[in-house]
């Protein structure tokens, strides 16, 4: 099957657009990571996941992919926090660097090429200033600072559609009357007393906050590159002062497609350590699977706004355990002919509905993603469909005899294959057994309902003695009371009763009765 264009919703134009690399085969693509100060929280973990995801696919189309990250580790913010923890800032956020990759490791967000930190580039940041200096682009002002000036941007707010006339000061601080135009940003700050600080041409200092992607997208991709990615949030200031710089300082600096993540919310409002309403990735993932996580993180189109609420989340847990769970029970449906399997050695083929089932799957699956990683429409279509099947085929493979059943073991076979590829991309694939990654599932699920597996064995063991003596009602209510607490209990005919996470209700129960 010939893979389909993929179009990608290019924020300076407003539309879908077919990707056309520069180089043939080969994609750029530049993500501003985090301001390393504090532990990262679901909003970081957005943006991260939905540029993991564009990355993965980029290389599921054969892309050759360089893909660089930043960390932004000398900033206001980095030195207020260190100076209120009293540590050296630069010590501060290597440590916030590497808690962010070991968030993004329980993710399964795979590393970049590149992972450039301001701190290590200090010469191409000051080598592109000296450039926009050159150009009369920026000036330096009494005191060592200098600034970018936008007048001699003449597209500037072409990509936010921020009007010039309109705009404030372009950085993270409040207006200073050295400026000539107040939206005029700072692209190297004078050393302050305490403050780390490099040598350059202008005294000593560190770069404002935005010629820092500048210098190190143009260092490690080139002035003109593919993609340039990140959150919504960063469109104005930040990415339009980006454009600015870069195209005032190399004639050929141009970003082709930029692509930004719309915000995680809580009650609406947008999630952000500023207005103390976020919660850590160390918080949730205490309490939740960190693919859970990711799921729900992919359970809506990456440029649409996320409310995030305990429900949803839930509910993207119990839909990663159902995949889970069903891919366990194809593999305890198969163990018994495996035998059968080998003897076959390819010679039996899938079932007629197999073969069209992979074939929707495949083609569904590569035609939401190149749709701009429609995300949503694949976890509720392609990936339910094949579920499906696997169960309808499971039910039948327990009534056939041996000469009937070759076709559909076959079929079972090809089908979780074509799954994993799915879950693969997505990022959804752990390394663990289906069962070892169900059993981390439910453990997460103990935790959220506060109790352990030695008290739920005990209330099964409970609800099997009131069973026998026929007290229903005891029976009922011991379901009903775990069933509240996130665990739901099956009873397996000739089995034992086996508990499984389910998403917490108070609504009655079936009755044992």
């Amino acid at each position: 099957m010939e893979k389909p264009e993929l179009k990608l919703h290019n924020t300076m134009t407003q539309m879908k657009e077919v990707l056309k690399p520069i180089n043939p085969g080969k994609i750029g693509m530049y993500v501003c990571g985090i301001t390393a100060y504090d532990f990262s929280h679901l909003g970081h973990a957005r943006a991260s996941v939905s540029f993991d995801i564009l990355y993965r696919y980029l290389r599921h189309l054969g892309y050759e992919v360089t893909y660089v990250r930043n960390f932004t580790d000398v900033d206001d913010k980095v030195i207020k926090k260190a100076r209120k923890d009293g540590v050296d800032p630069l010590d501060l956020s290597n440590r916030f660097c590497e808690e962010y990759l070991v968030d993004m490791g329980a993710l399964q967000c795979l590393l970049p090429t590149h992972q450039p930190r301001v701190s290590d580039h200090m010469d191409h940041i000051i080598k592109m200033i000296q450039k926009i200096i050159e150009k009369d682009c920026g000036y330096p002002v009494g005191g060592g600072d200098v600034f970018f000036s936008v007048d001699k941007s003449p597209n500037y707010g072409q990509l936010s559609g921020q009007l010039l006339d309109h705009t404030r000061a372009g950085e993270r601080i409040a207006v200073d009357p050295r400026k000539r135009n107040p939206a005029d940003f700072a692209l190297w700050k004078a050393a302050k007393p305490g403050e780390p600080s490099w040598e350059s041409p202008w005294g000593p200092g560190r770069p404002g906050w935005h010629i820092e992607c500048s210098a190190m997208s143009a260092r490690y991709l080139s002035p003109r590159f593919d993609i340039h990615g990140g959150g919504a949030d960063l469109k104005f200031p930040h990415h339009e002062n980006e454009i600015a710089q870069t195209c005032a300082a190399c004639e050929d600096g141009r970003v082709n497609y930029w692509l930004h993540n719309g915000h995680v919310t809580n009650n609406n409002v947008k999630m952000g350590k500023s207005l103390d309403n976020f919660f850590t990735i160390r918080e949730i993932t205490a309490k939740y699977h960190p693919l859970a996580l990711r799921y729900f993180l992919m359970s809506a189109h990456y440029r649409s706004p996320l409310n995030y609420s305990r429900p949803q989340l839930e509910r993207s847990s119990d839909s990663l355990y159902y995949v889970y769970q069903t891919l366990q029970e194809l593999v305890e449906a198969l163990s018994p002919y495996q035998e059968e399997l080998k003897d076959d050695n390819g010679k039996a083929e899938e079932t007629a509905e197999a073969k069209d089932t992979i074939e929707k799957v495949k083609t569904e699956f590569e035609t939401k993603m190149s749709d701009d990683l429609n995300t949503s429409a694949i976890l509720t279509g392609a990936l339910q469909d094949a579920m499906k099947f696997i169960n309808v085929s499971i039910i039948k493979l327990k009534k056939m005899q041996k000469k009937q059943r070759m076709s559909v073991l076959v079929s079972l076979v090809e089908v979780e294959k074509a799954v994993r590829k799915i879950l693969d991309v997505l990022g959804l694939l752990t390394a663990l057994s289906y069962a070892e990654f169900l059993k981390e599932m439910k453990e997460k699920a103990l935790v959220r309902a506060g109790i352990g597996e030695e008290e739920v064995l005990q209330r099964i063991e409970e609800r099997r003695i009131a069973r026998k003596n026929k007290d229903f009602q005891r029976s009922d209510q011991i379901r009903e009371e775990l069933a509240v607490k996130g665990v739901s209990l099956m009873d397996i005919p000739g089995k034992d009763t086996v508990w499984r996470p389910c998403l917490p209700c108070s609504s009655q129960p079936k009755s044992d009765a």
